[in-house]
């Protein structure tokens, strides 16, 4: 069965770690919906290989509208997390125990939510302490899927892992 799924991204996105997931969800009829501050604006990847037409506005979205979260790295999450209607709307998907996907730096954005206490969870290693801190249970793993809702990994190379386990979770 076909689900949305909110992507939230902005500038300095990892361009693979968007591309790559999106491109798997749309291959199985999801329906992904880049989400940003400006609906229309063109937001660039930190490669400069990619370029995002952002969907929709952050201030004409809710949770309730969507299936699913998809929070791709680079330094996006950091500047996102910035903003509390992204921090807000991260923390709604994690509350109402929806499907929510976060590759490298994505889980900043569940950071700054405060939404993993004792939850499995991985990311990037420049972001352990802050998880850890978080009061995270940390695994260095290619990919970490905890309670079959919240898919979590590393880096580029952790992609076919963070997409199977990502589409498993939305099945």
């Amino acid at each position: 069965m076909s689900k949305k799924i909110a992507v939230l991204v902005t500038d300095y996105f990892e361009d693979s770690e968007y591309t790559e997931p999106v491109q798997a969800f749309k291959e199985k009829n999801h329906e992904v919906s880049a989400i940003e501050m400006k609906k229309g604006k063109t937001v660039k990847g930190k490669q400069g290989k990619s370029e995002v037409v952002i969907d929709e506005s952050i201030d004409d979205v809710s949770p309730e509208d969507f299936d699913a979260l998809f929070i791709p790295g680079g330094f996006s999450p950091d500047i996102l997390r910035a903003d509390e209607r992204f921090v807000r709307f991260t923390k709604e998907f994690m509350d109402a125990q929806k499907p929510v996907f976060a590759i490298c730096h994505g889980p900043q954005l569940l950071i700054t939510a405060e939404t993993l206490k004792d939850r499995d969870v991985t990311g990037y290693k420049s972001i352990h302490v802050d998880l850890k801190n978080a009061g995270a249970n940390l695994h260095d793993k290619e990919v970490v899927v905890c309670q079959n809702q919240l898919v979590t990994s590393r880096q580029p190379d952790d992609i076919p892992a963070f997409v199977r386990e990502s589409l498993r979770v939305l099945e």
